[in-house]
């Protein structure tokens, strides 16, 4: 590291030169685009309507800030250890979760299963329609036109680039998000973790596991 300090400052304040960043443009100064000015308009008007208050609206964003891959990650594991529980989920995902006093949205996911002959891959070619309500948040490369147009068109390539490669003899399905129905893949339990705690074994499945651009190791997910 060099010993070289130069100081920074910004409008009379010292600014730690190690935390510098270049400016950012406020976000009123970024024009909104067609999606925010339609979700502000429909929160506005189911407000105006009385069909929400805007506290109930702020609860539920706040609740959506605060899901993560984790939640999918618990029903994958509770699927590889119980049977039952397996058959249950990809049956009926909603009343699956239910069990595990999980609430996992209004709008139905359907859980598609990995096996040594089909692998599952999950795409929104049309917007970014995504399992939020077990997912969280959908990352930028899924939302990108790349990605969307690649995973119908060429999807074992699209795997082999997230390191993901399969052999000839495994097939892949792509599943099409909509606005009225959603997909998460369960993916095959690793070799070797016989000996694992459910606990153990959710912290191997990750968010990208549950999209289908990759399998589970059999070390702890970051």
């Amino acid at each position: 590291m060099s010993d070289h300090h130069h100081d920074h400052s910004h409008d009379g304040y010292d600014v730690d030169p190690l935390h510098h960043h270049p400016p950012q443009p406020d976000l009123e100064d970024t024009p909104l685009t067609h999606h925010q000015v339609m979700q502000m308009a429909v929160a506005e008007l189911l407000i105006e309507k009385e069909i929400i208050s805007a506290d109930e609206l702020r609860r539920q964003i706040d609740f959506m800030d605060t899901i993560t891959p984790a939640r999918g990650a618990r029903l994958v594991a509770r699927a590889w250890v119980d049977e039952g529980f397996k058959s249950r989920l990809i049956a009926n995902s909603k009343a699956a979760g239910a069990e595990l006093d999980m609430d996992i949205g209004p709008i139905p996911i359907l859980v598609m299963e990995n096996t040594p002959k089909t692998h599952n891959l999950i795409v929104c070619t049309l917007c970014s329609c995504y399992p939020r309500f077990l997912l969280g948040i959908p990352p930028d490369w899924y939302k990108s036109r790349s990605y969307r147009r690649r995973a119908i068109s060429e999807p074992r390539k699209v795997l082999a680039e997230f390191g993901t490669d399969l052999s000839d003899n495994v097939g892949i399905k792509v599943h099409d998000s909509t606005a009225d129905m959603r997909y998460m893949v369960l993916p095959m339990r690793p070799e070797g973790t016989d000996g694992m705690s459910e606990g153990e074994l959710a912290n191997l499945v990750t968010r990208d596991c549950m999209v289908g651009v990759s399998v589970p190791g059999t070390t702890s997910a970051s």
